[in-house]
């Protein structure tokens, strides 16, 4: 990128990761979603592996596969539905944590008065922009990578007696975990720095930025209900679709992020 300074960005990274370790309510926050989402599955999995009502077991995996063979063991079949299909929920993750983070280090910086220093100094739309994005993707990628080896080991472990072999990672999550997670991520990045360049109050910009987090729940319930088929194709496509809405909300966010605009805005 022709003129951008990668001294400048990396400055505007250091900085917001600093603040963000200074921050242990918000770092708290954050460790708050992936337990939800780790623990959650494992203890379906576990309630799989250790029911005795294998007929009541074996109704609900002919909802989903009505032509499930007799022989077919039901539990092992639930298991690795669940297994397969939380990945629509997973993906709540990578957006949410850097929504979280960029309100807090673009609203966030009006309130602690400490925007206005760094717009002084000679940084460019395009090197705070991506500076601020990347103190949110690093991050974020981090802890999705980690609570999906998490996820891994506790899932494996739980199911082992009844599978006998891992059943993660597998093709698709290893797929969506690498490419798609990134792009929901920088989705997730880019509409809270939009909303918090709009507004001053961080907690209002996480909670609009929250709004955008819907449709995805939706999409995931109707993944896990069995409306949805949910795989490479369905995966493939809908990271096609948030790569094209994060090129277009990287240049509003360029914008947005204007000096001049936030100086005259903000001053």
């Amino acid at each position: 990128m022709s003129g951008l300074s990668w001294r400048r960005v990396s400055a505007v990274l250091w900085k917001d990761l600093l603040d963000l370790r200074k921050n242990p309510a918000l770092l708290a926050t954050l460790a708050v979603l992936p337990a939800v989402l780790v623990a959650v599955p494992t203890l379906v999995v576990y309630s799989y592996v250790h029911s005795s009502e294998e007929l009541a077991l074996r109704t609900i995996a002919q909802h989903y596969e009505p032509n499930l063979p007799a022989d077919a063991n039901a539990v092992l079949f639930l298991v690795q539905k669940t297994v397969d299909e939380w990945f629509g929920l997973f993906l709540i993750m990578p957006v949410v944590v850097p929504m979280l983070i960029s309100s807090h280090s673009v609203a966030g910086e009006k309130e602690r008065r400490t925007l206005e220093p760094l717009l002084a100094t000679p940084i460019t739309s395009a090197e705070l922009v991506l500076g601020k994005s990347l103190s949110a993707l690093l991050p974020a990628f981090g802890v999705t990578l980690v609570a999906f080896a998490v996820l891994c080991v506790i899932v494996d472990l739980t199911a082992w007696p009844l599978a006998g072999r891992a059943l993660l990672p597998n093709a698709n999550w290893l797929f969506g975990i690498l490419a798609i997670s990134p792009l929901f991520s920088f989705f997730g990045n880019a509409v809270a720095v939009i909303i918090s360049a709009r507004v001053g109050d961080a907690r209002l910009a996480q909670q609009l930025s929250g709004l955008f987090v819907l449709p995805l729940v939706g999409l995931a319930g109707l993944q896990l209900a069995g409306f949805v088929s949910a795989g490479p194709a369905y995966y493939g496509l809908l990271g096609g679709a948030v790569l094209l809405l994060d090129i277009g909300l990287l240049a509003l966010s360029v914008r947005l992020l204007d000096r001049e605009r936030l100086i005259s805005r903000w001053s």
